[in-house]
Formats: structure tokens, sequence, C-alpha cells
């Protein structure tokens, strides 16, 4: 058993149960759907009755689910060799419907017409509390006896001994710190003992008193 309907310039084949999207439509959520625009009609053993545009005494009752929007699509344009690009986006605004019911000549023919859920109002459940249970009764045992004394007076009982304070360990003392070691006494540069530079004399391969390059030879002249 199936229909085939208009709503919104469009065609829809339905039966009951069955969830469709159509433009948007000028009703609220939750509100009934109904149309009679039936193009098509086929019943259960029954010939097929085709409209002339629309078959007469056919109703298709519904509600509406919700409303919503269509996946995005793109249109773009272009012209080459002109510099002409346009980009646009657009999403179209749909609303859900539900059938439930293909009635003909005012008679149900498929489904029944079930109505919307109310919410259940949510109630509060309150757990009774149980009655604490009472504490059983302790009873306190009473002191022993102490000692009676010979004229009838009962002894005080022997005090316990105080405990004896904890010992704290004793700090250790700070070891004794090693003298520090006498530093070396070492010859100061060019005072040397034995060397040639204390005596005075200079040093070198040219070292001779005189400041010719001849070692001491004089000048060079003849006598």
């Amino acid at each position: 058993m199936y229909a085939i309907i208009k709503a919104s310039g469009r065609q829809y084949q339905v039966q009951p149960e069955t969830v469709i999207q159509v433009n948007r439509l000028a009703l609220e959520q939750g509100a009934e759907f109904e149309t009679d625009q039936v193009l098509l009609l086929q019943e259960d053993g029954a010939a097929l009755q085709i409209g002339t545009p629309l078959v007469n005494g056919a109703r298709v009752r519904g509600h509406v689910l919700e409303h919503l929007r269509g996946r995005k699509v793109v249109i773009f344009k272009l012209k080459r060799r002109k510099n002409y690009r346009r980009k646009r986006g657009h999403r179209q605004e749909l609303t859900r419907v539900r059938i439930e019911a293909i009635e003909l000549g005012g008679k149900l023919i498929a489904g029944a017409m079930v109505p919307a859920k109310a919410p259940r109002a949510k109630v509060a459940k309150v757990k009774a509390k149980a009655p604490a249970a009472e504490a059983p009764a302790v009873e306190v045992a009473a002191p022993a006896a102490a000692g009676k004394t010979r004229g009838g007076k009962a002894k005080a009982a022997p005090r316990a001994a105080p405990k004896a304070a904890a010992r704290k360990p004793a700090a250790k003392k700070p070891a004794a710190k090693a003298p520090p070691k006498a530093a070396s006494k070492r010859p100061a540069p060019g005072k040397a003992a034995g060397s040639k530079r204390a005596t005075g004399k200079p040093s070198g391969k040219f070292g001779g008193q005189s400041g010719s390059r001849s070692g001491g030879r004089g000048t060079g002249k003849k006598k």
C-alpha cells in the first residue's frame, strides 16, 4: 500500500510510518500534516488508481517532526578571459514529516493515527530513611576493691610510674679541622741561587761586556 503525493511543488512516494523531507512548511513542530494532493494510489489487492490530476476522496495524514536546513550547495560562475568569477552558497530550509495514515472516501485504508506522545512529567522519588538503630547499653565495670587497712580504711591504688622521657640523641660535635698546610716557598724568578742573572752577568750568545756584536773584541780598528 503506497501513494504518491504532491507537497511544496515536488512529488513523494509515501506509505504509513514513512519519514520524508519537504520544503519548509508553515506549520509548527508537532502540528498535524494533512494533504489531499494525491496523484496515485495503490491498495493491496485492488486496482491502481491514477488521478486526473488527483484521486477523488484520497487524503494523507501525518505530523511534523522538526524543521531543519539541508546540505550546503555551492554555485560557482566563471567567464574565461573576462575576469568574471562568482561563488555563492545556499542551504535549503526543510521540514521533516512522518506519514501515519492514508484515507480514501473518509475511510482509513492504511496506518493509524497515533497522537504525538506528550513528554512524561518527572516525579521526584523520595526514599524513606530507615530509623537509626539504638546503640546497645554499655555497662561500666566497677573498679576493683582496694585492700583495706586495719582501721577499715581503703588504701589508694598505687599510681603508675611516669614514663621516662624519650632521650634525644646527643648532637654530634663537628670534627676538628686540620691545620692548613704551609705554602712551599719558591724562589722568585731572577733571584735563584747559582743563576747567571743573579750574578749580574748577561746571558746569551752575545753576552760580552761591550755592546758590540764581536763579543768583546773591540771596535775592529787597527792601532
